[in-house]
């Protein structure tokens, strides 16, 4: 497959769910994927429609929760010339697009009642109707639907059609998340490490330092795959030495002290704002009973702060510092901070 439709994972839960796929593509059949955002389901759904007897028709993909309900209907199945304002011509709808191949759905637990109705009966009898016609069209198509919800559920509170829900599960692959997919997090960083570093042009690629990599591992990735990626490719391209490993990630990057603040309900209310609250004070210079630890304390503080907010290059540290380079390897040193990057 494509460089950019790869599955990358070892973990057994990953496997099962590619396995699963590879089994129920020569088929033909409807199959929901469902999963969290971010592990997959459009690969999956590639996949499926790659290994079919239609790999060779069009693979058509549809998000619907990307058009307003007044409109999906529409992009599904079409519309004749005048049928609703602005149908200045007649057009053909995804169904009739993907007609020989694989349509696939995306966010299908958004569809309306209606839509849900329309399309329970495209794919019961294979016939669609353009909005504004009365002449139903047959089309051979196979359906793909992905979600994050829980169907089933919304199935029994009435939100989602139980028929329809019976008619796409023919098989039901469910993808699991990034962070109980045991090992993938460290063949997927050194994966996407790669590629960027080869995007940046470096020599070599000089992998991630354990404590980075502890740091990815221990991350809960609501985001997964696709929050991993990101966070790697920006570590990597913001490390400035490709000699040593890539010490430090940064998993939100909207974090910033200088990030805009919400205002104050008061102040929305009219009422008058409380002032903002300030920082805590120093711990009392009477509580310190060790000087030379509490400035050893200090020190490292101010070194710790400083190397993170220049990305760990110690040559712009020790420049923010007023210090040699090699006045802050020895500070470095002295406060066992060489072994982190």
């Amino acid at each position: 497959m494509e460089r950019n439709t790869q599955f990358v994972g070892q973990s057994t839960a990953f496997l099962d769910s590619v396995e699963r796929a590879s089994r129920a593509a020569p088929m033909g059949r409807p199959v929901l994927v469902i999963g969290e955002r971010g592990t997959g389901k459009e690969l999956i759904a590639e996949r499926l429609h790659q290994l079919s007897r239609r790999w060779q028709e069009p693979l058509v993909t549809l998000n619907c929760a990307a058009l307003p309900e007044s409109l999906i209907e529409a992009e599904l199945f079409g519309h004749e010339q005048g049928a609703f304002t602005g149908a200045t011509r007649s057009r053909a709808g995804r169904f009739e697009e993907a007609d020989k191949g694989t349509l696939f759905l995306d966010e299908l637990a958004t569809l309306s009642m209606g839509a849900q109705e329309r399309l329970l009966r495209a794919v019961e009898y294979g016939e669609v109707t353009r909005i504004g016609s009365s002449r139903p069209i047959k089309v051979d198509v196979r359906i793909v639907a992905a979600t994050n919800e829980d169907l089933p559920r919304l199935a029994e509170e009435g939100r989602f059609r139980p028929d329809l829900l019976d008619r796409l599960s023919f098989e039901v692959i469910t993808l699991p998340p990034l962070r109980v997919r045991e090992g993938d997090i460290r063949v997927l960083s050194d994966y996407f490490g790669r590629r960027m570093a080869a995007e940046l042009h470096w020599d070599a690629w000089p992998g991630f330092s354990e404590r980075a990599m502890a740091a990815l591992e221990d991350y809960r990735w609501p985001g997964n795959v696709r929050e991993l990626r990101n966070v790697v490719e920006r570590a990597v391209y913001r490390w400035d030495n490709w000699e040593m490993p890539v010490a430090h990630v940064e998993f939100d990057p909207f974090d910033s002290p200088w990030k805009p603040q919400p205002m104050p309900r008061a102040a929305e209310s009219g009422a008058p704002a409380r002032p903002a609250e300030q920082p805590a004070a120093p711990p009392a210079l009477d509580q310190i009973t060790d000087l030379r630890s509490a400035v050893d304390a200090h020190e490292k503080a101010i070194l710790e702060n400083a190397l993170a907010r220049n990305r760990f290059n110690q040559r712009q540290t020790a420049k923010a510092l007023g210090l040699t380079y090699d006045q802050l390897r020895h500070c470095m040193k002295k406060h066992g901070l060489s072994e982190r990057g």
